[in-house]
């Protein structure tokens, strides 16, 4: 079953001007709308959220609760997860891409919980997060898994 997920991009500006403006608005009906921007090397605007900030984010958030989704199917008790990821843009064989995304979560668990089980369950939702299976950047996962 396919789903759509409808969004609407707006810039006004002029190309001719050789410092035009890179700011845009991504929006949703009924969603905050989302300032954009390109990334400061590509004279955008760092206060914006960018391609390759959105990147990153949509594969952590997704990968994020893939794994809680999962977890919670396993009955694996997690109490909080706080992620610090990055999009890594780089040009290889001349062609610039984000060729990897790394997730660096904290994965917050009650005492007693089998960290294997946390990890297995961590790595087994990158087979199961949709984002993941749409890029061909690498996810290099790295959790830290602690009791509270």
């Amino acid at each position: 079953m396919a789903h759509s997920y409808p969004l609407s991009l707006a810039w006004t500006g002029n190309t001719l001007d050789g410092s035009y403006n890179r700011n845009a608005t991504v929006s949703n009906a009924g969603k905050h709308p989302l300032a954009v921007s390109s990334a400061p090397e590509y004279a955008g605007d760092a206060s914006r959220w960018n391609p390759e900030d959105l990147l990153g984010s949509a594969l952590a958030t997704c990968h994020m609760l893939t794994f809680l989704a999962l977890c919670a199917k396993a009955k694996v008790e997690v109490v909080g997860y706080e992620d610090h990821a990055e999009a890594v843009l780089d040009t290889v064989d001349k062609v610039t891409r984000i060729t990897q995304v790394r997730l660096r979560p904290v994965i917050r668990v009650t005492r007693g919980t089998s960290m294997a089980k946390v990890v297995e369950l961590f790595e087994k939702a990158h087979k199961y997060c949709f984002v993941a299976n749409s890029v061909t950047c690498e996810a290099v996962m790295e959790p830290r898994v602690v009791e509270v």
